[in-house]
């Protein structure tokens, strides 16, 4: 489907604000290193404690989500997501400046409602303007959202080595409001498909729909506790298993980068293999090899701890681009902003859950092994929902939706 210019450009900064989401909220999960070494005095020395002030961030992330909807409806989407760009970036650097635990659990927080705007709006925006080939857009979407999940461990980590933790707060709250001024040249686009690009969405058999809507939502909130706590203990797990000193922070960096790296590359391929296979046949491989990559990392020590942290990268990074493809394949056009605004908040409110389960087994247990341990439990839910979500060649062919039979 050709796309004029200003379409195109809509699709770069809905990219980034993918980027810009994740990165932001993966932040602290390395800034917590190098805030016990450097500033102890004010915010003490257990990482624990430090990790449980992004808890309101993730709270407010995840109910935020859920009016996006209405507020997409009342102001327009253009002005949401500009106030993303301004609102995120302005409270990112806002964290960055703060003298107490308390006010960094607020600039934080009020980040995290921001950050709310761009999953139920920016989604919807870029399935619309994606046309026939939605697992292609939506995988290229996910690698710039895997962009900002692998690049903020390393970019953190050589920030707050060279320059102080607070800089790896600024700096890209600073780059993220600059995206903003320049969005705010853009002039509203419509996304959706017009003339003969413009085809109705199939009737599909309400019971197919239910089932699917049911495994979206209780995938959502087993995969949002799963990703959020995954990727916040990678930092953690990468200086306990592989470089034992926070001294080396730049090192454990890019360890968490090479495992996140994984992830993004299986998004890209997964959205390929969507437009070709039917979801089911692309969710099952991916969840069946999840509970036991998290068993066995739960207890893997030294060099194949890097291995084993990228392939559990690429097997819940790839389900998310699958994921996020079922709303479009089985929900009309109409209905999709609300619909992504339920299932994001309450994946976000799994996801809530994933800093304080991280930070205080860690602390009772002395290590990350009973997180992946709780973690491989939720990974079985994921595997149920894989195997109870519909098999339909009508996906790929929704004409045939018409004459389809119920199951």
């Amino acid at each position: 489907m050709d796309r004029s210019p200003a379409a195109t450009r809509q699709i770069v900064f809905i990219n980034a604000a993918h980027t810009a989401t994740h990165y932001c909220l993966l932040i602290l999960a390395t800034a917590v290193l190098g805030i016990v070494q450097q500033d102890s005095g004010l915010f003490g020395h257990d990482y624990g404690t430090i990790m449980a002030l992004g808890t309101a961030m993730f709270v407010l992330y995840g109910v935020g989500s859920l009016p996006m909807g209405w507020f997409a409806a009342k102001f327009g989407r253009h002005r949401m997501m500009l106030l993303f760009f301004l609102g995120t970036g302005g409270f990112m650097a806002a964290a960055g400046l703060t003298s107490s635990p308390f006010w960094m659990a607020v600039a934080l927080a009020v980040m995290g409602a921001f950050a709310a705007i761009y999953h139920p709006i920016g989604t919807a925006m870029l399935v619309e303007a994606a046309g026939e080939k939605v697992g292609r857009a939506v995988g290229i979407n996910g690698v710039f959202g895997n962009l900002g999940v692998a690049s903020a461990p390393i970019l953190t980590a050589l920030l707050a080595q060279s320059v102080g933790w607070r800089w790896a707060f600024i700096v890209p709250g600073v780059l993220c409001v600059l995206v903003g001024l320049a969005y705010m040249r853009e002039a509203p686009v419509d996304m959706t498909p017009k003339g003969a690009h413009a085809k109705p969405f199939p009737q599909i058999p309400p019971a197919i729909v239910r089932r699917a809507v049911i495994v979206l939502l209780a995938i959502a909130a087993a995969s949002g506790l799963v990703f959020n706590a995954f990727t916040l203990l990678l930092p953690k797990l990468m200086e306990e298993r592989l470089a034992t000193s926070p001294d080396l922070l730049p090192v454990i960096g890019a360890l968490a980068f090479f495992a996140t790296l994984c992830g993004g590359l299986t998004q890209f391929t997964v959205g390929r293999m969507i437009d070709r296979l039917t979801l089911r046949r692309v969710f099952l491989p991916l969840a069946m090899v999840q509970m036991p990559l998290m068993l066995l990392l739960s207890f893997v020590d030294g060099p194949l701890v890097l291995p084993l942290s990228a392939a559990l990268a690429a097997s819940i990074f790839g389900q998310v681009t699958v994921n996020e493809t079922m709303t479009a394949r089985y929900i009309a056009p109409a209905l999709r902003v609300k619909l992504y605004s339920i299932r994001f908040f309450i994946g976000f409110l799994g996801a809530a859950a994933a800093a304080p389960i991280v930070g205080l087994l860690h602390d009772a247990t002395g290590n990350l092994a009973a997180t992946l341990l709780v973690l491989a439990g939720f990974s079985g839910v994921t595997l149920a929902c894989a195997l109870f979500f519909p098999d339909r060649q009508e996906e790929l062919q929704p004409e045939l939706w018409n004459a389809a039979p119920a199951e």
